[in-house]
């Protein structure tokens, strides 16, 4: 084995090493939260880190066969990732203000957006 080899071997050992201790933290931000939006995030990021593990061990085996469940599961953390966004931003709309003709202390009454 040449010493280009070892050294290819040797980052791509530190890179798995690097994605799984990543993975570790990402559960642990999904177990501890605070918010549904971290939790979400966190998700689409291990769609990221599975993605990079396989490119690894693609790169390893000097394998393309992953490639093609690479691009299908980069595509499904995208659509969920919008899904999720679309459906936070539904939950978190803001109340409107809606003025009226009535006089008095509570001239406006609040409604909510169209749904």
């Amino acid at each position: 084995m040449s010493v280009f080899e070892q050294i290819d071997r040797l980052l791509l050992t530190a890179a798995v090493v690097l994605v799984l201790v990543a993975g570790l933290l990402l559960l642990v931000r999904i177990w501890r939260g605070p918010s549904m939006l971290d939790r979400a995030i966190s998700l689409d990021v291990i769609a990221a880190l599975i993605i990079a593990g396989l490119g690894a061990k693609s790169a390893v085996a000097l394998d393309s066969f992953y490639f093609p469940i690479m691009l299908v599961l980069a595509f499904l953390g995208f659509t969920g990732s919008v899904g999720i966004a679309r459906f936070i931003a539904v939950r978190d709309r803001p109340v409107v203000t809606v003025p009226s003709r009535a006089q008095g202390r509570d001239a406006g009454e609040t409604k909510e957006g169209p749904k």
